[in-house]
């Protein structure tokens, strides 16, 4: 499951990561450590989210 996940991550993360990037971009400001910060964040949020995605499609 792990392998799955890690491969579900790469699309995930960059996924989570740009909707961060975006949202700060066109809501907030568009300082460097604000940038880096919300794609961080979306990084690390895509961990348990692509972990979770890949139990419940081994579930069936």
């Amino acid at each position: 499951m792990i392998r799955l996940a890690s491969i579900l991550y790469s699309i995930i993360g960059t996924s989570l990561a740009g909707v961060g990037v975006i949202f700060v971009l066109t809501t907030v400001d568009d300082s460097v450590s604000a940038i880096i910060a919300a794609a961080v964040i979306g990084a690390v949020l895509a961990l348990p989210v692509s972990y979770l995605i890949a139990r419940k499609i081994i579930q069936g």
